[in-house]
């Protein structure tokens, strides 16, 4: 839930603000006036329906997307709507989409579908879109003409904005269309509403300047953009007051942080500061390219206690020359140097990776270069793609498209190499006791709980819910592939 001594500040902030008044123009005070009015329409809606109000976040993507959802749902809880688990049964539903690959497309097409029939059957419902998908010109095109209930329609720069993209289309009764090419502004304090009371994700900075040639991101979340230090020093310090112990600082590219601010700061100097904030106990940061993982950082991470021993580091590919035809800038002998270096400094560090397979133009002797990356990092999981066009990257119109039929059968190989290499890798932490964050209840068993250790692995033990949001040492009994079975250790 949402940080209640910041939601007390902030019902007083909206006392003072008179909704009658002029339009604040400084951020966030706009965004409060906004958050005001579309109180008063949830408010009139409720005695019209005699019952309160609800909505549904629906996140498709990546952890920057789940935080953006988090801020979304903080909006809709503090202009009064209640969760609903339902999208179907929920009054307002805002679906926060992903392009990175063309069959997320499809997929919100089909939820769309879905939706509009629900929204037949319950016209008041209101429909909302956000997120990286909105940002293509010809998806906007297409919803215009194929799906006219949806209500409102944002995209990934202006997201701040939703407080008054609601209260707009609130009043408005049409679909409300606003879409921003790029921006370089970041706003701060805007509700949130966390999944979990004890970890939390963190924007550091939005965007990317990689323009890798496959990857759609840099076109539709824009330039890089890093928050001042102060500010996300202050927002930890608010999630530490809170009771959050873990933090997950979240970029595109975190290792490029503080380029771009007017008193440039290094991504190592930020989590030495970070380091500092009592009650927070666990970092962690995603995505790291290598190309930008510098010396500092490394030794940061060794000298570290509270930076886990968990780092994904996307090689991609392990032939040098399809890296350049990513546009990756690094080789693949720099990046075992790289690995050689991190593992030096961070002994028990667990490394995880992403590989694409069938690249344009990758040969059986490229391939055969991934796998032997694979073989000599021995990475502790690999998340596997097969390539796909992507339209509006430059890989799509590359030349030498490897035939399906191809890349499938690539793919079960490495996937096999991979999964073999994975499970060898995480049987070596049998016996031993870890610290792990106990998360949650397990799913398929009510008398475990569920946590993870530092280096990401998942840990199955007897327990309860009283465990949860706590840090505890466990043994670790049994390796089953990819997690364990293990007990508490009484008095540590």
């Amino acid at each position: 839930m949402c940080d209640t001594k910041k939601n007390r500040g902030l019902e007083e902030i909206l006392y003072v603000i008179d909704e009658n008044g002029p339009v604040p123009e400084q951020e966030p005070m706009r965004q409060y006036y906004f958050i005001k009015k579309a109180r008063q329409y949830v408010e009139q809606q409720e005695k019209q329906a005699g019952r309160p109000l609800s909505a549904h976040v629906t996140t498709f993507g990546c952890q920057m997307n789940a935080r953006d959802s988090e801020k979304l749902a903080g909006i809709l809880s503090e202009v009064g709507y209640i969760e609903e688990p339902d999208e179907k049964k929920a009054d307002f539903v805002i679906f926060n989409t992903c392009t990175v690959r063309e069959n997320a497309n499809q997929r919100l097409y089909g939820r769309l579908g879905q939706l509009g029939r629900a929204k037949r059957q319950n016209p008041d419902m209101k429909i909302a879109l956000c997120g990286c998908m909105m940002q293509e010109l010809e998806v906007v095109e297409k919803l215009k003409k194929s799906y006219p209930f949806v209500d409102l329609i944002f995209g990934t720069h202006n997201l701040y904005k939703f407080a008054e993209l609601l209260s707009t289309s609130q009043e408005s009764g049409r679909m409300v269309i606003d879409i921003w090419k790029d921006t370089d502004k970041i706003v701060e304090e805007i509700p949130s509403e966390r999944k979990y009371p004890f970890k939390s994700g963190v924007n550091i900075m939005f965007g990317c300047n990689n323009f890798c040639s496959y990857c759609i991101v840099p076109y539709v979340r824009g330039r890089e953009r890093s928050r001042e230090p102060a500010d996300i020093i202050r927002e930890i310090d608010r999630l530490a007051a809170d009771g959050v112990v873990e933090i997950m600082l979240l970029g595109q590219n975190v290792n490029s942080y503080g380029k771009n601010l007017a008193h440039p700061i290094s991504f190592a100097k930020l989590l030495t500061e970070i380091e500092k904030i009592d009650g927070i106990q666990r970092i962690r940061f995603m995505t790291s390219h290598p190309k930008d993982l510098s010396k500092e950082l490394i030794t940061v991470m060794g000298q570290s206690k509270k930076i886990c021993r968990h780092l994904h580091l996307p090689i991609q590919s392990g032939s040098t020359r399809i890296l350049e035809k990513m546009n990756r800038r690094y080789t693949k002998e720099q990046y075992l140097d790289l690995v050689e270096s991190i593992r030096r400094a961070v002994p028990d560090i667990s490394l995880t990776t992403d590989i694409i397979v069938g690249f344009p133009g990758e040969t059986e002797e490229d391939f055969q270069e991934t796998l032997d990356v694979v073989r000599k990092v021995r990475y502790d999981a690999a998340f596997t793609f097969q390539y796909s066009k992507r339209t509006g990257t430059p890989a799509a119109v590359m030349e030498e498209q490897v035939p399906p039929e191809v890349v499938k059968e690539r793919f079960e190989r490495l996937l096999t190499e991979v999964q073999s290499i994975s499970a060898e890798a995480c049987k070596i932490h049998t016996g031993s006791i870890q610290e792990v964050l106990v998360e949650s209840v397990n799913e398929h068993d009510a008398s475990l709980v569920t946590g993870r250790m530092s280096n990401n692995l998942l840990v199955h033990f007897p327990g309860d819910t009283s465990l949860i949001g706590t840090l505890i040492p466990v043994r670790l009994k049994e390796c089953r592939g990819f997690y364990y079975i293990g007990e508490a250790v009484e008095n540590g």
